[in-house]
């Protein structure tokens, strides 16, 4: 029965393991570095772009808080305007000062300010005509100017605040501003003659976002906070966002650009998710591009792992043929590599085994014959030998018609043994040599045993090895025998793929040593044709087959012979 084969993975794909783990490494560590370097520059950009945009809201502030600087400037350094301001007079003297250097002074940078603003002059003058504007407590719709009493606001808190600290050129949020979101410049006026004697007030007021230029650069929708942030208080002025930072976990980016020559500070609040924005989809496109890539070097590692393992497949296969004691088969591989080696040293490695197997086979097969042949000469003398005796014995007695019995029966037995030269004889024929050799007995003793033949006849055309029943019929007469008469019964049937026959008598049966020292060769007690049949059986056909005796003693014995059904040879199976 051939071995079951062991079930295997080829090395080749053992070797896959760990080169696509080296390969998933590789792209796990190649694709988490990009991504951290993509996602560092995209947040780099974010930020460069966020405080590009701080930077041109800071320059727009300054330029436009410059310019209401220039303005107020403009008016505290003029003297024609302080003196009109101050001018105590007649209605059409106050009239003229207006016309020609109040209003002029007044109107003129709202026509050149490029933004929508409130020119407010508060005057200690009562003189002076009122002019009451547009209402203060909507936002700037267009530019306007306001000349008003100071009793406007002498009950105010910044009023009360600049007079006492006598704090002067100031950006404040005053009145509605905070509300309007709206940012007041407000400076004070004094006269040239002694700089202490206050002629008035001047308040600029613009709108922050026009302050700031708008907010084209900063995407305030995906979730940036702008703020203008009064440094020394930490209130907020202005704020465009609505994200309460303060009140979430969410992590925060706060960059700061402080407005040169103010207390002003721009302040923006960034959160991750628009920094990392675009994180998602940069995290789906290096997976994608990392899973291609593996999904690549895993097609090119199964490929080179075929290609060998094709060529270690067939070395394999070699081997297996080896196992299967077939050493006729070569292989063959093109190019100069380990596996072209590997092939040559098998290639001579099982020529070698081959001429060895040759050698010692055939000189087991000349051993095996002679062995067969000598003990198929040991049966056949033995045989004549006890036949000649008796032929003699009734010779002596003068039986003479007893002995041409014999002698025909003699005959008859030798011609069956001799079969032609052939070692192996059909079942029938075998069987017709047992009954011929018990005629010979017959003659000797008469009627005194009976024989019983029960053979399948499926089996009668079946080859076996010549003489393997005559002995055991031999012995039954020289050793079971030991009353008047004794039965012999012949058996045989398919068991399987084998062949049993079976010689049965109730003779006086053997005790168990005698049965062993029978099977272990020829004895006082017999056995010698027991050991000669055992032997050529399992020389002919193999050590799974054989004879066994089984024996009572006072009870009988039974002969066993296993044979294959149908093989003529073990070794041509």
């Amino acid at each position: 029965m051939m071995p079951k084969l062991k079930k295997y993975m080829p090395f080749t794909y053992k070797m896959m393991i760990p080169y696509l783990a080296l390969v998933l490494l590789t792209d796990v560590f190649i694709g988490y570095i990009s991504y951290s370097m993509l996602t560092d520059s995209r947040t780099e950009m974010a930020e460069s772009n966020i405080r590009t945009g701080m930077e041109q809201s800071r320059n727009n502030i300054r330029y436009q808080m410059d310019e209401i600087q220039r303005m107020s400037d403009n008016l505290f350094g003029s003297q024609p305007f302080q003196r009109a301001l101050s001018l105590k007079g007649t209605p059409f003297e106050i009239y003229l000062a207006m016309i020609d250097e109040i209003v002029p002074q007044i109107t003129a940078p709202l026509q050149l300010f490029g933004n929508k603003i409130r020119f407010m002059l508060y005057t200690p003058n009562t003189d002076i005509n009122i002019v009451s504007g547009d209402n203060l407590d909507e936002p700037i719709k267009d530019s306007d100017y306001y000349i008003l009493p100071i009793e406007d606001i002498e009950s105010s808190e910044w009023y009360q605040s600049l007079k006492d600290s006598k704090r002067d050129n100031l950006w404040l949020q005053i009145d509605t501003d905070r509300k309007l979101g709206n940012l007041s410049h407000v400076r004070t006026l004094v006269s040239f003659s002694d700089y202490r004697t206050l002629i008035g007030y001047v308040r600029i007021t613009v709108s922050l976002e026009d302050l700031f230029g708008g907010f084209d650069t900063f995407p305030l929708e995906e979730g940036i906070t702008l703020r203008l942030v009064e440094e020394t208080t930490g209130d907020i002025l202005f704020q465009r966002g609505s994200a309460e930072y303060n009140n979430t976990h969410e992590n925060v980016l706060s960059l700061h650009e402080q407005i040169p020559g103010s207390d002003f500070v721009i302040e923006a609040m960034v959160p991750d998710k628009y920094l990392t924005q675009d994180a998602g989809r940069l995290r789906r496109v290096i997976i994608a591009v990392c899973s291609l890539s593996f999904l690549v070097m895993t097609l090119i590692g199964y490929l080179v792992a075929r290609i060998s393992g094709r060529k270690m497949s067939r070395i394999v296969g070699l081997v297996r043929s080896f196992q299967d004691g077939n050493f006729q088969k070569r292989i063959r591989f093109s190019g100069n590599d380990e596996f072209v080696q590997i092939a040559d040293s098998f290639n001579d490695m099982a020529s070698n085994i081959q001429g060895l197997i040759n050698s010692v086979y055939v000189q087991g097969i000349q051993k095996k014959q002679a062995e067969l042949e000598a003990l198929q000469a040991q049966i056949n003398p033995h045989f004549l030998y006890n036949t000649l005796s008796t032929i003699s014995s009734l010779a002596n007695l003068g039986e003479i018609g007893k002995v041409t019995e014999m002698v025909q029966g003699l005959s008859r037995f030798y011609r069956l043994t001799l079969n032609q030269g052939n070692v192996y004889i059909e079942l029938q024929k075998e069987l017709e040599q047992v009954a011929t050799y018990l005629e010979i007995q017959r003659v000797k003793y008469a009627d005194t045993f009976k024989l019983y033949v029960d053979v399948d006849e499926e089996i009668l055309q079946m080859q076996v090895i010549k003489l393997v029943l005559q002995p055991f019929v031999e012995n039954v007469f020289k050793h079971a025998w030991f009353g008047e008469t004794i039965a012999i019964r012949l058996t045989g049937r398919r068991v399987g793929s084998n062949i049993e026959l079976k010689v049965i008598d109730n003779g006086i049966g053997m005790r168990p040593e005698v049965v062993k020292r029978m099977m272990q060769g020829p004895s006082q007690s017999g056995g010698y044709g027991v050991k000669n049949v055992d032997e050529r059986i399992k020389l002919r056909y193999g050590d799974a087959f054989g004879v066994t005796i089984a024996s009572i003693y006072g009870g009988g014995t039974t002969v066993r012979l296993l044979l294959p059904a149908g093989v003529q040879d073990h070794e041509e199976s």
